[in-house]
């Protein structure tokens, strides 16, 4: 991995879900740590959370094994350190091939294998010339079994590959990398109907630029204000979203335009150095939540509006064995002994049912669920509005809840929309929590979130915004 909102409800992306199937969701398992659970209880722990696509970084015999009859689907590794073997001939991938693909297939489903990892970006030890021909070996020793288009060849790429990200229609690959790399490379993937592996990490970027990406739009919270890119007339809400497009452009500027993405590595740290900010359980589960969220919700990009994003987290435990700063070793969902880091469902029915995020004693705050009761509040006009004294960070994860899941209206305080200003986590959440309040009829409980809320008898007055009486 190289450097280059908890449920996310982005009101303006929903209007695509309706044109597209919903994405997916995989989890990277890596082994870089001590005292991790074997393969075995790895897979029931992955079954227990639903998950259903796992990435691997080699494909080692017990790992493989344990994954038989799992019915999880594989993306195992060929590591890097055998790409030059694997580039000077058939003979290599052959062999590879009848060790590592044959004795576990079909039994252990494998979609895809990922020849090498971020190449380009340790071209220092791993030649790039190396990559192409490795592909090409492994996909015809694939081809001698019949099952070169049952295994889909790729290689993942990190963002430092682009000399462009900003704004996403500039995206551009670096000049050096294109003519004698990416495009061949490119060429193979849509000639074996393949997708490009893209690993993206918005946190990098973030923590790089805190004083122009702001926290919301790097965790995909609703409340993002969005930036327009005058390049292509498209606004973002996300920066993730603004980096897939940013590669979907430099795979067009080359002369491909039909190449699907898969995000094969993202995530958020829990922790992290004294530099490296915003590395915590909180921001971490608020970005994986999001993410799986906006994932399961369908649609695309602002580029690609109707193709499914499909995703694999990084990674499923901490793991103390890497190197590199504190947060190489802490952006795991579980710790080795399979307790939560933190609570982010994998399946949208978790989603759908969680009320709280926890990392060991750690409250995050989400509100409650929506009120089963039919009792009204009042026989009055009532209205529901924040609790100054909650915080901002509770307004925050409750009006996520209210504009996502709750189905509030949150559109008039959207950038430029009849209520966006003031343009205060109170005042916004006031809008919300009403919306919300105002469509459940007022009953109890639906004016709480957690403590979050309260009802008033006097219609309130953020700027000049009106807030609804009913629906």
């Amino acid at each position: 991995m190289n450097a280059p909102h908890f449920l996310c409800f982005l009101l303006l992306t929903s209007l695509h879900s309706a044109l597209s199937d919903s994405g997916t969701v995989g989890v990277n398992y890596g082994r870089l740590g001590d005292n991790l659970p074997s393969p075995a209880q790895v897979v029931q722990l992955l079954k227990s959370q639903g998950v259903t696509k796992v990435k691997l970084y080699d494909s080692d015999s017990s790992v493989l094994t344990a994954f038989s009859d799992s019915g999880i689907s594989l993306t195992v590794g060929l590591p890097n350190v055998n790409l030059a073997s694997a580039a000077s001939g058939t003979s290599y991938t052959d062999s590879w091939v009848e060790a590592n693909i044959l004795p576990f297939y079909p039994k252990t489903i494998i979609e895809a294998i990922a020849v090498g990892n971020e190449v380009f970006a340790n071209s220092d030890t791993t030649p790039t010339s190396a990559l192409l021909p490795a592909m090409k070996n492994v996909y015809a020793s694939l081809g001698k079994h019949n099952l070169s288009s049952a295994i889909k060849i790729s290689s993942p790429v990190a963002l430092s590959a682009l000399q462009s990200s900003y704004p996403p229609s500039a995206g551009a690959f670096k000049p050096a990398l294109v003519e004698p790399v990416i495009k061949p490379m490119l060429a193979f993937l849509k000639q074996t109907s393949s997708y490009l592996m893209v690993n993206a990490y918005p946190f990098f970027a973030y923590i790089a630029n805190t004083d122009t990406i702001s926290l919301d739009y790097a965790l995909l919270r609703v409340s993002a204000a969005g930036n327009p890119d005058a390049g292509n007339g498209l606004v973002y809400k996300s920066l993730l979203e603004a980096q897939t497009d940013a590669v979907f452009a430099a795979m067009s500027a080359v002369g491909f335009h039909d190449i699907k993405i898969v995000i094969t590595e993202t995530g958020w740290p829990s922790k992290g150095d004294e530099n490296e900010v915003g590395a915590t359980p909180e921001n971490a589960a608020a970005y994986n939540g999001n993410l799986v969220r906006r994932v399961l919700s369908g649609g695309g990009t602002p580029l690609r509006s109707n193709e499914s994003l499909n995703v694999f987290l990084f990674a499923l435990f901490n793991e103390n064995q890497k190197t590199g700063p504190t947060s190489e070793k802490n952006y795991g969902l579980f710790y080795p002994n399979q307790e939560k880091v933190y609570d982010v469902p994998l399946t949208l029915d978790g989603l759908d049912g969680v009320q709280n995020m926890t990392k060991s004693k750690t409250q995050v705050p989400v509100p409650v669920p929506a009120p089963t009761t039919s009792a009204v509040v009042a026989a009055g006009q009532t209205w529901c509005v924040a609790n100054e004294n909650a915080g901002e960070e509770k307004l925050q994860a409750a009006m996520d809840y209210a504009c996502g899941q709750g189905a509030a209206d949150c559109s008039p305080i959207q950038p430029q929309a009849t209520c966006f200003e003031p343009n205060t986590v109170e005042a916004h959440a006031s809008y919300a929590f009403n919306s919300y309040y105002q469509k459940n009829s007022r009953v109890s409980g639906s004016c709480d979130f957690g403590g979050a809320a309260h009802a008033v008898t006097i219609s309130p007055k953020f700027g000049s915004c009106e807030f609804p009486t009913g629906y």
